[in-house]
């Protein structure tokens, strides 16, 4: 585990280190810039035409629009958040505090703001390269919009376009083995275990029923599994939101010193690690960014997959989804397990001088803070965590299949070997948590570490392509907003 934890720091350090930081976040602002501001000044334009539009009569209802072949614009974005709105919220924020301290849950917000930005132009992307098939159904993504945006500049970029649409699939239908699979279902069979408790392991009969019920979801593929995430999404969202906001009420006289010490931390120049000052704010910003990106996984370049699945026909109204994805996600969901784990850990005595000094890491650590602020608090979260897990290994499971799919131009024969091995896999990951090495504290940071090598090593083919095709979301949005289509 020692060699692995140095190889993984080593690359961790390229692709987290202060120049992916910078093309991170650089993007985000670039983009922001382009679009004026789109997650701000037209945010009310955005609430107005996503999920308001659920609630319209008639034709109004564009956020349940279905052409019969391709998943309604409402159930692509449950796809993709079920992805995002996953162990990252619980987890990796507690993780990030733990490593970063308070001034982590900060960075999230600043990450999660341009964020929304750069969601906005991956979705709109997406939408715009996405290829039809025979039978009327779309997929695309950023391997395509990479190919086929870059490539369409002209000869001299087709070689380049195609080797970086080929490392982002690569990495892509790599990480969702992981990131998107085996260490979910680790997850959920850890918790089933913490509820049950008795001593006695369920891991077995978890990983046998949660491999009978993700095949019998992505068997069906894009429309199945959209069907069932906008069903099981907007439960589990609203479940951990009402109990996390129970909570924050509870202790509501708390909040505005919890929200000051979150920010002073951010901009803190203590020294700790290497002893230089102003190291604190470092650590903050890489642990908060990288979290951030994990859990709404703007500029990994994974969602717009499941965007590009969607009937809607134009691409600003598609991205719109984008912004709204990361703003329940990040600023909502993010800012609760946040909140929650600062409020308990500051009550504990636990941080001094702006560093954890507790031992619980990860989904053990939210569990710890909710249950320390309200009684069986501590259950609400693994239940939360199985939920948010489940949906992950879900999204996960067509990413990973688009991936693969690009990579072996859409061979059946693959796709069918994929769902069986990614069936396999939860099953495998679900029995393997038993292990004592999952509960070990020093394996789980290092798990979540080899996430944020991933994700960084997936992102930098897609925020590449981003910057360069920006020109064409940055025209489309302007024919939208000023003639109402980018068509």
């Amino acid at each position: 585990m020692e060699l692995i934890a140095k190889i993984n720091d080593f690359i961790n350090g390229l692709v987290w280190g202060p120049p992916a930081l910078i093309l991170i976040v650089g993007t985000g602002i670039f983009i922001t810039f382009g679009v004026k501001f789109i997650q701000v000044g037209k945010f009310s334009h955005m609430w107005k035409n996503t999920i308001m539009t659920m609630f319209k009569k008639g034709k109004d209802r564009t956020a349940l629009e279905s052409d019969g072949k391709n998943v309604t614009p409402f159930q692509a974005v449950c796809t993709a958040l079920a992805s995002t709105v996953g162990v990252g919220n619980v987890a990796g924020v507690a993780g990030a505090i733990a490593a970063g301290g308070p001034g982590a849950v900060f960075w999230m917000w600043v990450s999660a703001f341009f964020g929304m930005a750069t969601k906005y132009s991956e979705i709109v992307l997406a939408v715009k390269y996405r290829q039809t098939e025979k039978d009327g159904t779309y997929h695309g993504g950023p391997m395509y919009y990479i190919e086929q945006g870059i490539g369409g500049k002209g000869k001299e970029w087709k070689g380049f376009a195609k080797v970086l649409a080929i490392v982002f699939a690569i990495f892509g239908g790599l990480a969702c083995f992981g990131i998107g699979n085996a260490t979910q279902a680790g997850e959920i069979s850890v918790a089933i275990n913490n509820l049950t408790g008795h001593g006695f392991d369920s891991s077995l009969i978890t990983g046998i029923v949660l491999a009978l019920l993700v095949g019998a979801v992505i068997i069906g593929g894009i429309k199945r599994i959209g069907l069932v995430t906008s069903y099981l999404v907007p439960f589990m969202s609203l479940f951990y939101i009402i109990c996390g906001v129970i909570i924050i009420a509870i202790n509501i006289t708390s909040v505005p010193a919890a929200l000051g010490y979150i920010v002073q931390q951010a901009f803190s120049f203590r020294a700790v690690g290497s002893g230089i000052f102003g190291y604190a704010i470092l650590v903050a910003m890489r642990r908060g960014i990288a979290r951030g990106v994990f859990s709404n996984e703007a500029g990994l370049g994974s969602a717009p997959i499941a965007h590009a699945a969607s009937s809607t026909k134009d691409p600003v109204k598609q991205g719109l989804w984008g912004i709204f994805e990361v703003f329940i996600d990040t600023i909502i969901i993010c800012t609760i397990t946040g909140l929650v784990v600062v409020l308990s850990l500051r009550a504990s005595g636990q941080f001094i001088n702006g560093s954890y000094v507790g031992t619980l890491t990860g989904g053990a650590l939210t569990a710890s803070a909710f249950g320390a602020v309200f009684p069986g608090g501590g259950n609400i979260v693994r239940i939360a965590l199985m939920l948010f897990a489940l949906s992950t290994i879900l999204g996960w499971s067509y990413y990973g299949e688009r991936c693969w799919g690009y990579l072996t131009n859409n061979n059946k024969k693959v796709n069918l070997a994929f769902r069986i091995i990614f069936v396999a896999l939860a099953f495998v990951g679900a029995v393997a948590s038993s292990s004592n090495i999952l509960h070990d504290t020093t394996a789980l940071a290092l798990a979540w570490d080899i996430a944020d090598t991933l994700n960084g090593l997936m992102a930098i083919p897609n925020l590449i392509g981003l910057i360069i095709l920006s020109g064409v979301t940055f025209a489309l949005t302007k024919k939208y907003f000023t003639t109402g289509s980018s068509l």
